[in-house]
């Protein structure tokens, strides 16, 4: 299957080719190996109105993804257990692949999250964690958008379309200033959801290496080997910011 691009998606915006990408991800990196030396002699930028506008929009973008997610599955009676990627040209298959597209390209939206940070002179939330996972969510779902548009696949998107609502929506507040930071004492449950959310995509992708399913488990084996590595450094954030801070 990974040796042959769905034909459906494979001419789509950013998704022809490895080299949109891969230049998307460089220029990434660039931003944040030189951001922060650049604003080093530079006033912190507040951008209060852009970060609400932005985290708002985020929010409608992540609702909209989880709607068509959750309904087009529900719509085409996709198995939560096993579920082959619909290559047809359906109604359906095709609202499946797009949505797809869609997540795909709300990880390139995304990077402006760190760019927000550096701007805003908050170089100490740059972490390892904090790229790695931006930039690694570009490839991950470049080559799902390109070879496997649906299925299995579908679950990832949709648990992570919900998860980011309630996080843009926790951002858009942050960005109103102090006065919201009483309302914000739920930031730790923010994170055990993400916890939860990297348990059941685990759950879900391992479950078709013991099981016979039409679906690639070389995609599976990636997803659920990634998925570890995000599980252990969010454990190791939730440890170093929730338990380690409070004693």
């Amino acid at each position: 299957v990974f040796c042959f691009p769905d034909p459906r998606t494979d001419p789509w915006p950013l998704v022809y080719s490895p080299v949109p990408v891969t230049l998307v991800f460089l220029s990434y990196l660039f931003v944040v190996a030189l951001g922060p030396s650049c604003m080093r002699r530079r006033r912190r930028l507040e951008l209060r109105a852009l970060l609400l506008t932005y985290n708002l929009a985020m929010v409608a973008l992540s609702s909209y993804m989880f709607y068509e997610f959750l309904v087009t599955s529900v719509l085409a009676n996709y198995s939560y257990l096993c579920q082959p990627v619909d290559y047809s040209r359906s109604e359906l298959g095709m609202r499946m692949a797009r949505v797809c597209w869609w997540f795909f390209f709300s990880k390139v939206i995304e990077l402006l999250d760190t760019v927000f940070l550096i701007l805003r002179k908050k170089q100490e939330q740059v972490t390892f964690l904090h790229v790695y996972h931006h930039g690694s969510m570009l490839f991950n779902w470049w080559s799902g958008v390109k070879y496997v548009p649906g299925g299995q696949a579908f679950f990832i998107g949709m648990l992570n379309s919900f998860v980011h609502i309630f996080m843009y929506g926790y951002y858009a507040l942050a960005s109103l200033g102090p006065r919201m930071r009483r309302h914000l004492w739920w930031k730790r449950y923010l994170t055990i959801l993400q916890l939860c959310q990297f348990v059941a995509i685990a759950a879900h992708s391992s479950y078709n290496l013991f099981t016979e399913c039409p679906f690639p488990d070389g995609f599976n084996t990636a997803v659920f080997l990634y998925i570890l590595s995000l599980l252990a450094l969010f454990l190791h954030f939730y440890y170093r910011t929730y338990v380690r801070g409070k004693q």
